[in-house]
């Protein structure tokens, strides 16, 4: 099931689905049959995947994960009308993807995502005297899970191995959140991962009876930035960005249905 749930999801990202509309409509006005159904197949794949290479579109659609909440600071004073942040036990960081190659310094082993994570996590358990540093994440395709990858960059950025706890056994948000859940308990901690993970990991946490604090690490959106000259081109980066929301928006369609969330 969980290979059928990436390959179907992989599937339905901004590029493979246009990609397939449009080959669909190709191969239609090939055949000589259809010729009109071929033609809107092969235009809507293609301004598909134009519109969702542009940076406003982009923005748009990560503005309601990224913006979702404030990044985590412990010296930020309270507002007077807001609860002080509890103190945490715990800094929670979820693996963002890697991929293990022995030609390959360990550090090149994890994805961007992983490794502003990982740095976020570090830059707050720093800030939170006595807290430990819960590295979470399975071996996906690879043979080393990324929770041992995570432990030793984190050790070269000088945190103590005591001070971590490694859980590499799971396979996706809803498996981390099952096996961090024995760990933290009722305890307070604080919750790290990309910003446009984040509405949905902490909406699974939550829903198994956990106290997690958002801690967003990095962006894919700037839904305040001035008009550039750029944006009236498509990019590769826009198109990346596209797509990580709308995998957001899938996998919390994809929990909702299965009552996860």
């Amino acid at each position: 099931m969980f290979i059928i749930k990436k390959l179907l999801g992989s599937l339905l990202m901004p590029l493979p689905l246009c990609l397939l509309i449009s080959f669909s409509g190709l191969f239609f006005l090939w055949c000589g049959k259809r010729a009109f159904a071929g033609k809107i197949l092969t235009t809507l794949g293609l301004m598909g995947l134009l519109v969702m290479s542009y940076g406003p579109v982009a923005r748009a659609l990560n503005a309601p994960l990224d913006c979702r909440y404030e990044s985590y600071s412990t010296s930020r004073r309270a507002k007077s009308d807001a609860k002080p942040k509890p103190s945490v036990k715990y800094v929670v960081v979820l693996a963002g993807g890697h991929k293990s190659d022995p030609l390959v310094p360990v550090t090149g082993w994890m994805s961007g995502d992983s490794l502003i994570r990982l740095l976020e996590g570090i830059r707050i358990l720093r800030r939170s005297p006595g807290a430990k540093l819960i590295l979470s994440g399975g071996g996906g395709a690879g043979p080393v899970p990324e929770a041992m990858v995570m432990a030793e960059v984190s050790e070269f950025l000088g945190v103590p191995a005591g001070d971590m706890i490694l859980e590499s056994t799971s396979n996706d948000t809803k498996d981390q959140a099952c096996l961090i859940k024995p760990i933290v308990g009722k305890a307070p901690f604080v919750l790290v991962t990309s910003a446009a993970h984040m509405p949905r990991s902490m909406a699974l946490f939550e829903k198994l009876g956990m106290f997690p604090i958002p801690g967003p690490a990095g962006s894919t959106s700037r839904a305040k930035m001035s008009f550039s000259p750029e944006d009236l081109f498509p990019s590769v980066s826009a198109l990346d960005d596209a797509t990580r929301a709308v995998h957001e928006y899938f996998g919390i369609i994809w929990g909702r249905l299965k009552g996860q969330i």
